[in-house]
């Protein structure tokens, strides 16, 4: 149950974080615009492969993931963003956060498929660590 429960909300953040990147890609301006634009958008197509993926894992080990926006909201550790004039550099900041508050929320996911002994999410959870420790190595650089 701990995984199942650790693997919904992942999928909740990762709904919630697939559109703030949608939000982002949109709304983004300034001399950065061409680099953000494209990197938004290549994120949130790495988290758009990652939510289904999530979902579908739950589903196959007899769980329910949540699938409604309300739903998303109230489960997920994210915040929504609504603001549409943000510098384009808070951007990356706030989607910096989100990554490494997502990082560590991965470990415990981790921790609960090594515990329950299922390999598969245990690979998946490597999986997005791997990516996403990235993603916050190339976040920084850019605010460098």
């Amino acid at each position: 149950m701990k995984l199942q429960n650790e693997l919904n909300k992942q999928v909740a953040n990762l709904s919630v974080l697939f559109t703030k990147l949608h939000h982002y890609h949109w709304y983004v301006k300034g001399p950065q615009f061409f680099q953000l634009h494209e990197t938004f958008e290549s994120l949130y197509d790495e988290v758009n492969e990652l939510y289904d993926a999530f979902a579908e894992r739950l589903l196959m080990i007899g769980g329910k993931p949540v699938s409604t926006q309300k739903g998303n909201l109230e489960l997920t550790s994210l915040k929504e963003e609504v603001a549409t004039n943000m510098d384009a550099l808070d951007m990356v900041k706030s989607i910096l956060k989100d990554y490494k508050q997502l990082v560590e929320e991965f470990k415990v996911g981790l921790e609960a498929a090594s515990e329950a002994g299922d390999e598969v999410s245990v690979d998946m959870f490597v999986g997005v660590l791997t990516s996403f420790e990235k993603h916050i190595w190339m976040l920084e650089a850019v605010l460098a």
